[in-house]
């Protein structure tokens, strides 16, 4: 099922600024809220559908990229692009203020006093030849990254029952602190320091991970590659990144993408360039030829008299865009070949022809004369 637009899910424009964004976005977090609609399934998918969207909208980089390509620079939505409950409430509590909505409690409160960490990210190249770029492929590629430890179940004890609440903030994973100001008495909240906002400690290591959590794993992935991608763009696959310590959200894999060079067909935005060699015989006269395409080779006709630096296009020859199906054209260069040595009875041809007043380069008379003097003289 297609994706919707991203402003039309906010029910915003493009001109909307971060404050708009945000408010549009809380509003219907506050309306589908899992809490609020238990049970319903069609209304925590539209919480997960406006913070994926805000997620998006929100940062400058990845709006540029969405206006310009939509949802397949965002990875397509094919490979695991949506968000999950945790991703949203480890990015986006700060979106609630516990003062501005009866539903601020949700973010962090009612779920536990800690956030849920999220790991590293991943950042990987990915070189593509110039039909993988104009048609799409699907690649597998190794990667390793950190991945919860299945001995402990991720949370860093022996046999993952090793636990305790911390003894420092009770197991809520922050500590209050009571500071004077001009003000008077202020009181903050804080990261546990002795947790790390866990809420729990160790007191047997798991022997497996060492009490990280967490171990190092190769893993092959299948990342599909939509058409019309270009050198530098970054396609995103989430969860599929570094897991953090002892439980949280594994970071994202950005793709990275880099275009080998070809030695025949060369790019140029949508379009494909490609130099044609031919003889001054057979731009007099005419020929066919046979050229590359991305999608193989194809039979052109070369006009007699066609000049040197004259351009042929191929419709729709060239590379699809991106979230569209259109697609660019090849574009044909025409070069006359100039043979550097020639024999002594190619001299003696060649000589005639230049003392033909039809091979003069502005003939006076018309060129039909001066093609059958060619064939004469080469038949």
């Amino acid at each position: 099922m297609a994706k919707r637009d991203y402003y039309d899910v906010l029910g915003v424009t493009k001109q909307a600024n971060a404050d708009e964004l945000k408010k549009a976005y809380r509003k219907m977090a506050i309306q589908y809220h899992p809490d609020k609609n238990p049970g319903d399934k069609s209304a925590e998918d539209k919480f997960k559908e406006a913070a994926e969207a805000y997620e998006v909208l929100s940062n400058p980089d990845k709006k540029a990229k969405y206006d310009r390509f939509g949802h397949q620079a965002m990875g397509g939505g094919s490979q695991g692009g949506g968000m999950n409950m945790d991703d949203i409430f480890s990015h986006f509590g700060n979106v609630f203020d516990q003062d501005e909505s009866p539903f601020g409690s949700f973010f962090g409160g009612s779920r536990g006093g800690s956030r849920a960490r999220k790991g590293s990210d991943l950042r990987i190249k990915l070189k593509l030849t110039i039909h993988e770029v104009s048609n799409g492929v699907e690649k597998k590629i190794k990667v390793k990254r950190y991945v919860p430890c299945k001995a402990c179940s991720g949370n860093g004890s022996k046999n993952g029952t090793s636990l305790q609440n911390c003894g420092t903030c009770g197991g809520t994973g922050q500590i209050r602190k009571v500071q004077q100001t001009m003000l008077g008495q202020m009181m903050t909240t804080a990261t546990c320091p002795t947790c790390n906002g866990e809420g729990k400690s160790v007191t047997q290591r798991c022997e497996v991970c060492a009490g990280e959590g967490r171990v190092l794993e190769e893993e092959v992935i299948s990342v599909k590659i939509p058409g019309g991608v270009a050198e530098g763009m970054q396609l995103s696959m989430s969860g599929k990144g570094n897991a953090p310590q002892r439980g949280g959200v594994p970071g994202d894999l950005l793709i990275v993408i880099e275009e080998e060079e070809d030695e025949i067909l060369k790019r140029d935005g949508s379009n494909i360039i490609y130099d044609l060699h031919i003889s001054f015989i057979d731009a007099a006269l005419g020929n066919h030829f046979e050229v590359p395409t991305i999608d193989g080779k194809v039979k052109i006709k070369i006009d007699a008299g066609t000049p040197s630096g004259k351009i042929l296009r191929l419709k729709e020859k060239g590379i699809k865009e991106v979230n569209s199906y259109g697609r660019g054209d090849q574009l044909i260069y025409v070069n006359i070949w100039t043979p550097k040595t020639v024999n002594s009875e190619e001299k003696a041809m060649l000589e005639k022809l230049r003392n033909s007043p039809n091979f003069a380069p502005n003939p006076q008379k018309n060129d039909k004369s001066f093609f059958e003097r060619m064939k004469e003289y080469f038949s």
